[in-house]
C-alpha cells in the first residue's frame, strides 16, 4: 500500500544503514530529521520519515548552492528536513551523499544532469517481449546502470504474449554479459517471485525502461493492489505510457520499488567506467591487439576484428560501442565548456559584490 501521512516506517525499513547514518551526523546535531524522498511534484516533495509522511520543499539555501538540478532532491534521495507534525509542510535543508545514482543528460541539448533514481540497490532494466526488444537501447541502459553503482538485472516483461522466449533471452544474454535475465508476466505472475528476491533485506529496486513496457503493472502485481494507473496495450501490441512521475513504493513483504516514467531517449551522463563494464568483452579483446593504440578499424593484428570474422563478436555491437564512446567524448567537451562558463559567471557575481561593498 502507498504511505499516507499517518503511515510510519522505521528508517531501516526505508533502506537506512551505516553509510547514511554517518553522513547524517552533522545534520542530527542541527536538530534535523532524516527522511527519504518518495515522490516529486514539481518543486514539492513527499518525504517518508519515522514520524510519518511529510510534504517538503528545498530551502532557499539549498536551491542557491545547487549548481544544477542534479544536486537538488530526487526520488530515492535521503534528505535532512526540519521536524514538523506529520502531514505538514517542511523544508529540505540538505541532500545526503548518494551511494548510487542513475542519471541521464537532460533532453533538448542542455548539458545538465537529470537524476532518474537515487540510492537504488538494483536497477531492473525492463523491455517488453512484444515488439519492444531493442538490443542497442539495452546496451545504453546497461552502460548507465553499471555507471550508477547499482546491480543491473534485465527484465523481459509480457512473457505471456510469446510462446518461446528463449531466442530473445539468448539475444539479450549476448549483450548483457554476466547480468541476470528474467522473463516475467504480470498476467500469469511468472517470474515475479524471483524479482522480489532481489529486494529482500529492505533493498531498493528501480524499474527503468521505455514507455509502455509494463513497469507500473509490475509494481501493482508485486504490491498486490492497483496502486498505479495503467492502460491497456494498443492494437499494435505496444504498451501505452502511463507513469508521469518517479514514485518510491514500499512493498508489503519488505523492500521498495521506484517506478519511473518511460524514457523515449537516454543520453549518457558521466559513463566512462560504465561503458567499460557494459562492453567488457571488447575491452578484453582489445588487450590482445598487436598495437596498444589499435582503433579496431584496419590495423593488422586486431583481435577485435578477428573475433568479428570468426563470429565471436557482432559488428553491430562494436559499432554500438563506438557510438557511445563518441557520445561520451562530445559530452565531456560540453561539460568542460559549461564548467568554464559557470566559473566566469561566478567571477562576475563576486566582482559585482565587491564593487557594491566598496561604494
Amino acid at each position: 500500500m502507498l504511505a499516507t501521512p499517518e503511515t510510519r516506517f522505521t528508517l531501516e525499513r526505508l533502506g537506512w544503514d551505516e553509510f547514511f547514518a554517518a553522513a547524517f551526523e552533522v545534520h542530527a546535531a542541527e536538530g534535523l530529521l532524516p527522511g527519504r524522498v518518495a515522490v516529486q511534484h514539481g518543486g514539492v516533495y513527499d518525504v517518508y520519515t519515522e514520524i510519518g509522511e511529510l510534504h517538503a520543499e528545498p530551502s532557499g539555501r539549498l536551491r542557491h548552492e545547487a549548481t544544477g538540478s542534479g544536486e537538488l532532491p530526487a526520488a530515492g534521495d535521503w534528505v535532512a528536513v526540519e521536524p514538523v507534525e506529520a502531514g505538514s509542510r517542511t523544508r529540505i535543508q540538505a541532500v545526503l551523499p548518494r551511494r548510487t545514482v542513475f542519471s541521464r543528460k537532460v533532453a533538448l541539448g542542455e548539458t545538465e544532469q537529470q537524476v532518474v533514481a537515487a540510492n537504488v540497490d538494483v536497477a531492473f532494466l525492463v523491455s517488453s517481449l512484444n515488439q519492444d526488444l531493442n538490443l542497442r537501447r539495452l546496451e545504453r541502459y546497461l552502460t548507465m546502470a553499471w555507471e550508477s553503482g547499482a546491480v543491473p538485472v534485465v527484465v523481459l516483461s509480457k512473457g505471456d504474449l510469446v510462446t518461446d522466449p528463449e531466442a530473445a533471452v539468448a539475444e539479450v544474454q549476448a549483450v548483457a554479459i554476466g547480468v541476470p535475465v528474467h522473463v516475467v508476466s504480470s498476467v500469469t505472475g511468472a517470474g515475479l517471485e524471483e524479482l522480489l528476491g532481489y529486494l529482500r533485506g529492505d533493498r531498493t529496486g528501480a524499474l527503468l525502461g521505455s514507455s509502455g513496457v509494463g513497469k507500473s503493472t509490475l509494481v501493482n502485481r508485486l504490491l498486490g493492489e492497483e496502486l498505479l494507473d495503467v492502460q491497456e496495450i494498443r492494437s499494435d501490441g505496444r504498451g501505452r505510457h502511463t507513469t508521469t512521475r518517479r514514485e518510491l513504493v514500499p512493498l508489503p513483504g519488505g523492500g521498495l520499488l521506484l517506478d519511473t516514467p518511460g524514457m523515449r531517449e537516454l543520453q549518457l551522463w558521466d559513463a566512462g567506467s560504465g561503458i567499460d563494464d557494459a562492453f567488457a568483452e571488447i575491452l578484453e579483446l582489445a588487450g590482445r591487439c598487436r598495437f596498444s593504440d589499435c582503433a579496431h578499424e584496419t590495423e593488422p593484428g586486431c583481435a577485435v576484428h578477428a573475433a568479428i570474422d570468426r563470429g565471436a563478436l557482432s559488428l553491430d555491437r562494436l559499432l554500438s560501442y563506438r557510438k557511445l564512446q563518441r557520445e561520451l567524448r562530445m559530452l565531456e567537451r560540453r561539460q568542460d565548456q559549461r564548467a568554464r562558463s559557470e566559473e566566469r559567471k561566478r567571477y562576475r557575481v563576486q566582482a559585482r559584490s565587491r564593487r557594491k561593498a566598496s561604494w
